[in-house]
């Protein structure tokens, strides 16, 4: 647990880290709801490692989040279904993608795995390597997934994109 010593610096890194830990929850599972308590949890096990994940706190604190997520996946069929996604979580958007809300409905269709990769690496902005640790896989995997990902995601813009221009005419 965290030593009275050891408080201030534990603060900070929550309030330095408790945004973007709910924004990468928030992609991760798609509820706002589920995604705080991800992120409660995290901090919780992280406040409890303190003295070994100080070093590293948020990259901790980020593969207990992805751990969290993929126990969720696993059993999401035992589950009531979740939440619409809502507009309320920033989610930065780069040049190339038009439309916020398009993208987080392509991303919602992509299997759990390469949302996952694709938030880490594009969303945390992390290397393949610090992906890799963070999802517990190697970086062929990631780097496969991402492939596939981009591929997925590319091709369901591409057919929503059309489907709007016909809307249209």
């Amino acid at each position: 647990m965290i030593s009275r010593g050891d408080q201030p610096a534990f603060d900070a890194f929550v309030r330095r880290s408790s945004d973007r830990l709910l924004r990468t929850a928030y992609l991760l599972c798609g509820d706002r709801g589920h995604a705080e308590d991800l992120v409660q949890t995290a901090l919780l096990r992280t406040a409890r490692r303190w003295p070994s994940a100080r070093t590293a706190p948020e990259a901790y604190a980020r593969r207990v989040v992805v751990n969290l997520a993929k126990d969720r996946w696993r059993s999401q069929g035992r589950r009531p279904g979740e939440a619409p996604l809502e507009a309320d979580v920033a989610v930065p958007v780069r040049d190339g993608v038009a439309d916020r809300d398009e993208l987080l409905r392509a991303a919602r269709q992509l299997p759990p795995g390469q949302r996952a990769v694709l938030v880490l690496r594009y969303f945390d902005d992390l290397s393949v390597a610090d992906t890799a640790a963070a999802l517990g896989c190697s970086t062929g995997t990631v780097k496969s997934q991402t492939a596939r990902a981009l591929e997925r995601l590319r091709a369901a813009l591409t057919t929503e994109q059309e489907l709007s221009d016909a809307d249209r005419r």
